[in-house]
């Protein structure tokens, strides 16, 4: 029993890796913008083709030690087309109601995705691994290379955006507009350059759990950035969405919930319930988080502005 708790904590902690990583995008435009980017999912799964692209231009397919590259450049080109999405996409809509934004979200969303399968192509196909082969034995659990892989990656990636965010001059100037972007810019700040960085580190981030994810699995379609998304979105509202650290936990909590239930749900109802329901965990906990706790565990962050004008209604 005990062998069997840890391997799925194991197992938890690598899917709550990749949620995490997605839920920080989406954590990080609502926190500065207020807007839910719903193109944020397929810039995952853009990031998965766009390193396998490049992974075979640069004949480093299935090589570990290649890896880090092809995470670099992918970061960087999927960072860009975020900000090319924010400019083309939302920047004219600001100002306006919120529901022009979200739709503006949804279009590009269908446009990210049809654009990856008019090049990907409609089948699956077959990710070769970025990441090390082999496993080792814990107390009677087996943790493969690939898992230890993705939550150092990830736990780098995560503690580093916090020191930038909480660190550093740009980090400082993010924050400054999230808090209020016409007071910002009356200090010398420009929003622009604020937001477009948002919106090249939160879609850089999805990238490389894109790439993670594929690697760990096998395989990428032009559709699996739908369900990864909406679960990471589920695990940045479970820890409150527009907080960094809550994203983090949010993403964990929901890898957690996720993986015991899948293992010990078809023992509770006597296998009327299956593996193949294991979308039903997260979608159960966004339905309850926004019914008994719609701030999250951590409180959604917003700024004294947007306090007030909530307060007025």
């Amino acid at each position: 029993m005990g062998a069997l708790i840890l391997q799925q904590t194991i197992n938890a902690l690598t899917v709550g890796s990749i949620y995490a990583l997605i839920a920080l995008g989406y954590t990080m435009v609502y926190g500065v913008l207020r807007l839910i980017n719903f193109a944020h999912s397929e810039l995952f799964t853009a990031g998965a083709f766009i390193g396998l692209a490049l992974a075979g231009a640069l004949g480093i397919a299935g090589h570990p030690t290649g890896g880090l590259l092809v995470g670099l450049i992918t970061f960087v080109l999927v960072g860009l087309v975020g900000v090319s999405v924010e400019i083309v996409a939302y920047r004219p809509l600001r100002g306006t109601s919120r529901l022009a934004p979200m739709l503006s979200a949804l279009g590009m969303a269908v446009v990210i995705q049809n654009a990856v399968m008019l090049i990907g192509g409609r089948r699956p196909m077959i990710y070769p691994s970025f990441l090390p082969s082999g496993a080792i034995d814990v107390f009677g659990a087996v943790v493969s290379y690939k898992q230890i892989t993705i939550f150092l990656v990830a736990v780098v990636l995560m503690v580093g955006l916090e020191l930038f965010v909480n660190r550093t001059n740009l980090g400082v100037r993010i924050r400054a507009v999230a808090e209020n972007a016409e007071t910002a810019s009356l200090v010398g700040i420009n929003p622009n350059m604020a937001i477009s960085l948002i919106f090249f580190i939160g879609p850089g981030l999805g990238a490389v759990a894109g790439i993670l994810y594929s690697s760990f699995y096998g395989v990428a379609t032009f559709t699996m950035g739908f369900v990864i998304g909406m679960k990471a979105f589920t695990a940045a509202i479970l820890g409150g969405i527009g907080s960094i650290p809550g994203a983090v936990l949010g993403g964990f909590l929901l890898g957690a919930i996720e993986t015991f239930g899948t293992a010990w749900m078809p023992v509770l109802t006597g296998g009327v319930i299956g593996t193949e329901y294991r979308d039903i965990f997260a979608f159960s906990v966004l339905v309850l988080i926004l019914l008994f706790r719609p701030a999250g565990l951590l409180g959604e962050h917003v700024s004294e502005e947007t306090r007030v004008y909530k307060s007025d209604f």
